[in-house]
């Protein structure tokens, strides 16, 4: 559905997108992660076509972003950050209207608003003025219009951005539903939104993709340096002898839990999975054991471990 190729933007003395390539197949929902000025809104205004690159290649359904502008639009539902909605129109009227404005019949846009309106959760408002909406409403009024004239390619940036837990939930649940039938492109600096959403996982930072896989892949990736958790009942100068002799364990931390329990917390050499020999050494001694579990890395912990040497480069 997209392909990328060597994708460079320069502004007066900055480059904003550097050399990015990677594709996207159909049907999937993909977030692009990164903080402010990473370039991923730039990113989204050259693949909708609203502004031309420096240099590099963007093709959206075989069609060059470039040369091809208006096929390309044709195909896209894009929501900006800030919905350009007019707040004097009515939810149904704007709706109709900018479905005429995208090409669509009298009959066809009427059909269309109507579906658009069940599928977001906008029927009960249908009459509504749009600047008396919630801003929960109003982004789904964007999600709405970006929906009208059926895209193969939904663009969304910071889709639920401003948004009370409850909305968010809602929009999320309504982005995750269009799987399979949309491409989903995603712009977000919130983290639990792409874990929750996407498929896969573009990391940006200063202008660059630095990991590109699945949250799952990402998660396989970072587990070798993963810790293990262990509440062993045992002395604690037993435990640090034990640990100590153990050629598998490179740290580890002894601390008082509850009663005759200690929390050990131990990292690996060379990403081997300690828990077997932990289980082992445990069984062994004849100590008791209530917990012995792997640390999970969040997304957030996989993203600062990525950008880490760029951002120390960038020092």
């Amino acid at each position: 559905m997209i392909q990328v190729s060597n994708l460079t933007k320069r502004y007066a003395g900055r480059t904003a997108v550097d050399d990015l390539s990677f594709t996207v197949a159909r049907g999937e929902i993909v977030g692009l992660l990164g903080p402010n000025g990473a370039g991923k809104s730039t990113t989204m205004r050259i693949l909708s076509s609203f502004m031309p690159a420096t240099s590099g290649t963007v093709r959206v359904a075989g069609f060059d972003v470039f040369h091809d502008a208006d096929e390309v639009r044709r195909r896209i539902g894009y929501m900006p950050e800030n919905n350009p909605l007019y707040p004097e129109m009515r939810v149904r009227e704007y709706l109709k209207f900018r479905a005429r404005l995208k090409g669509l019949g009298w009959v066809k846009s009427r059909a269309r608003v109507t579906t658009v309106m069940e599928q977001c959760g906008l029927t009960d408002v249908g009459r509504r003025v749009i600047g008396q909406l919630s801003k929960g409403y109003k982004q789904r009024v964007g999600l709405a219009d970006a929906l009208v004239h059926e895209p193969e390619l939904i663009i969304l940036d910071e889709p639920t951005i401003g948004l009370d837990p409850q909305q968010i939930r809602s929009v999320r649940q309504l982005i995750k539903s269009l799987a399979g039938k949309h491409t989903v492109l995603i712009s977000t600096h919130i983290l639990p939104e792409v874990e929750m959403m996407c498929s896969r996982v573009f990391i940006m930072f200063d202008g660059k993709i630095l990991a590109a896989d699945t949250p799952e892949n990402l998660q396989q990736r970072m587990a070798g340096g993963s810790q293990v958790i262990a509440e062993i009942a045992a002395p604690a100068a037993e435990l640090n002898a034990a640990f100590e002799a153990l050629p598998e364990v490179e740290q580890y931390d002894v601390s008082p839990s509850e009663g005759e329990y200690f929390r050990c917390a131990l990292t690996p050499r060379d990403g081997v999975d300690l828990r077997p020999a932990i289980f082992e050494l445990v069984r062994a001694r004849g100590w008791s054991l209530r917990e012995l579990t792997r640390s999970r890395h969040s997304l957030e912990d996989i993203y600062v471990q990525v950008t880490k040497p760029n951002a120390e480069d960038a020092e």
